[in-house]
């Protein structure tokens, strides 16, 4: 028990020998060094599955992970420790929370980046299920690309098919109302268009010719249709459109299965919007609270540390350093009174070297001068 608490403490950065003297604060920084400890496992956590999340196809995803986990808790570990431990509670509240504002923007950063693919993983089947929509829209989308590309390329084929089914249709409807008038005939109903005759008279007769014609001339629209179905449809296979099917629930899963992150983040949004267009407030809000449950995740250190009150350990630490400064800033001013002295000495070193260089000077200029003298009397007296 006695490790885990001295771990504990290492972990918010306390003093240790201070903080022996004050046993009323173990408590206090053995929760902060805890908070501080599990905050950075849950990034490691957090991050080493965002890795895996990342590299999930490549059989290092593993490796990556663990390296990018434990890497990322330390850095943070490390973070926490150090921010945990400058903040002076002697300081104002704004000035702690100045202090401790980098660290904020980078909780709220990453957890941001962190949770996102934790979100995904939280929705996966309702985004597995916006993800098989989107694809099968897709999918369809791009067969009705093809095809209208196809009947812009063969437009004239197409027309003419269509103008030969609709002549098709419409003989073989006129050639229904011709038989039946025909039987009419023969049977001997008397209408507008028989003459209430029975048997098979020349009346009769003219209306089988009539028909024959029309039929002769639908068999021979018939033939052309064929021809040109097989050239369409020939077409059709070398262009690729009889390739073209709708995917089957097993392929949409494996799509599904294997969409990228940018897929995955498209669809995480997609499920926040109602069919008809308008925002589904639960699902947006779920997605909220879990980031802001990040973010209070990534703050909690240094938000236990804002709200502990100052203690007796904040007071001798406060003094302990106050001591330290006061003693650097004398050892400081000693130094600089000590470099001023050395200045002024060598200032006035200088000066009397200056001065005896002045007196030599001088007194060999005289010496020259009388030595000139000398000479010129020597010369005059020889004379």
């Amino acid at each position: 028990m006695e490790k885990l608490q001295n771990f504990f403490w290492f972990c918010s950065g306390v003093n240790k020998d201070v903080l022996q003297k004050h046993s009323t604060e173990y408590n206090k920084y053995l929760s902060i060094g805890a908070t501080v400890f599990f905050t950075a496992v849950f990034a490691a956590l957090s991050g080493g599955y965002a890795l895996w999340f990342v590299f999930s196809g490549s059989n290092m995803a593993v490796v990556y992970a663990v390296v990018f986990g434990m890497l990322w808790g330390l850095a943070i570990f490390n973070l926490d420790r150090y921010i945990v431990s400058s903040i002076s509670k002697h300081g104002s509240a704004w000035k702690q929370l100045l202090q401790a504002l980098p660290r904020l923007i980078l909780a709220i950063l990453v957890a941001i980046v962190i949770a996102r693919p934790l979100e995904l993983k939280i929705f996966d089947k309702e985004i597995k299920s916006k993800l098989k929509e989107n694809y099968l829209s897709d999918h369809k989308s791009r067969i009705d690309t093809i095809n209208l590309s196809f009947n812009k390329k063969y437009s004239i084929e197409l027309n003419k098919r269509s103008v030969i089914q609709k002549e098709v249709d419409s003989l073989d409807k006129e050639i229904k109302n011709l038989r039946y008038v025909l039987n009419q005939e023969i049977f001997g109903d008397r209408t507008n268009q028989t003459s209430g005759r029975m048997g098979y008279g020349p009346y009769a007769k003219m209306k089988e010719n009539v028909i024959i014609q029309k039929e002769n001339r639908l068999a021979s629209l018939r033939a052309e249709g064929i021809k040109l179905d097989s050239l369409i449809a020939a077409r059709k296979e070398a262009d690729g459109l009889n390739r073209q099917v709708i995917l089957d629930d097993k392929a949409l899963d494996s799509l599904a299965t294997l969409a990228g992150f940018a897929d995955r983040n498209r669809a995480l949004a997609q499920i926040s919007v109602l069919r008809n267009g308008k925002d589904d407030g639960s699902t947006a809000t779920a997605v909220l609270f879990i980031s802001l449950l990040f973010v209070a995740f990534e703050c909690l250190p240094v938000i236990v540390k804002l709200l502990t009150t100052k203690g007796p350990y904040d007071e001798e630490v406060f003094a302990i350093e106050s001591v330290k400064m006061n003693e650097l800033i004398k050892d400081a001013e000693k130094s600089v009174q000590v470099r001023e002295r050395l200045q002024e000495t060598a200032i006035d070193l200088e000066l009397k070297k200056q001065e005896v260089l002045r007196t030599e000077k001088s007194k060999a200029e005289t010496d020259t001068g009388l030595a000139e003298i000398e000479r010129w009397k020597d010369e005059q007296l020889s004379n």
